[in-house]
């Protein structure tokens, strides 16, 4: 974990670094703490590094972190190794939210339509796990992710009617839905943030109950687990870590799933180690994969969103290609 929290402070380095115009240490360090200055030069690279670098570096980490507990978490919820944050519908219900803002309301700063896009991915997650919670499949993660599915294919269905309808909502979710980790400020980045906080003192709240929870329900109702409770701490704090990131990145598909599965790797079962493990490494994936967009179509960019799910696909039909060989 040392060595990750040292990889993930090298590699915020370098986003800083590097872009459309590359700078040197010597102008990182001066672009960081540099007040306004006569020379142009100077004072080009400090608004290089302190107006678009800086905020794009630390969406990055907190988005990040966000994603990798979010899609550990969900994982451990449902007992399927192949599950994403966007299993609960968030990403939909934030898309819908942001699509009827726009279309409704006329708005067009982000500022303006990110508190939809987070009631419409915390009503999603609510409405989910509330349909999971009833009949004779109560409880049954099996449930819950077909409670996700359908929910999802509404929302992309009504999300899709609304933008077709309306040139801006087209426009906006064209840019919004690709995912990306620029142009955004720190007037959206830092409520953000206190959302994330909150997701993540949850998460580690929950951390031991998934352990007993993957021993299957009955041993952990046997061994004193509150299952009920257990259950909506964790997807209330899916819901938050997960809504928050989407609302200020947009949806980011397979970054949960991928870091989720090394994290494993690195430190075994128990979700005590493997859910802070999970964050540190999306952190990581997620500024690396940021840098990579700016530098293959240089001086242009490549959506964030795109090089991860470049990435994130094959290793997707990895584990599914992986998982019938072993039960062929």
């Amino acid at each position: 974990m040392g060595a990750l929290a040292v990889v993930l402070v090298l590699v915020s380095a370098l986003s800083l670094a590097v872009g459309a115009r590359s700078l040197s240490p010597g102008d990182v360090w001066h672009g960081l703490f540099a007040e306004p200055d006569a020379d142009r030069r100077l004072n080009e690279i400090r608004l290089i590094v302190q107006t678009v670098r800086v905020p794009r570096t630390v969406l990055g980490i907190v988005a990040g972190i966000a994603l990798g507990v979010g899609g550990a978490l969900i994982q451990g919820y449902t007992r399927n190794p192949i599950a994403d944050t966007g299993l609960l519908g968030v990403n939909a219900g934030a898309s819908f939210a942001v699509v009827t803002a726009i279309a409704v309301f006329g708005f067009s700063n982000p500022f303006q339509y990110v508190w939809f896009a987070f009631l419409g991915a915390a009503v999603a997650g609510a409405v989910v796990f509330g349909l999971a919670s009833i009949g004779r499949g109560a409880g049954n993660p099996l449930t819950l992710a077909l409670a996700g599915q359908g929910i999802t294919v509404f929302l992309v269905a009504m999300t899709t009617a609304i933008a077709m309808s309306d040139r801006e909502s087209l426009n906006a979710l064209r840019f919004w839905n690709s995912g990306s980790v620029a142009g955004v400020g720190f007037d959206v980045i830092w409520p953000v943030t206190g959302f994330i906080a909150v997701g993540l003192v949850l998460a580690a709240i929950t951390l031991p109950a998934i352990n007993l929870l993957n021993l299957g329900d009955d041993v952990a109702r046997g061994l004193g687990l509150n299952i009920a409770l257990s259950r909506t701490t964790g997807i209330a704090a899916i819901t938050l870590l997960a809504g928050a990131a989407t609302v200020a990145c947009g949806p980011i598909a397979f970054l949960g799933l991928m870091v989720a599965h090394v994290a494993r790797y690195l430190t075994g079962p128990d979700y005590r180690w493997l859910v802070p493990y999970a964050g540190l490494l999306g952190a990581v994936v997620l500024l690396v994969c940021d840098i990579v967009g700016r530098l293959v179509v240089r001086p242009g960019e490549l959506d964030t969103g795109v090089v991860v799910a470049l990435l994130g696909a094959p290793f997707f039909a990895v584990l599914v290609w992986r998982g019938k060989f072993k039960n062929a």
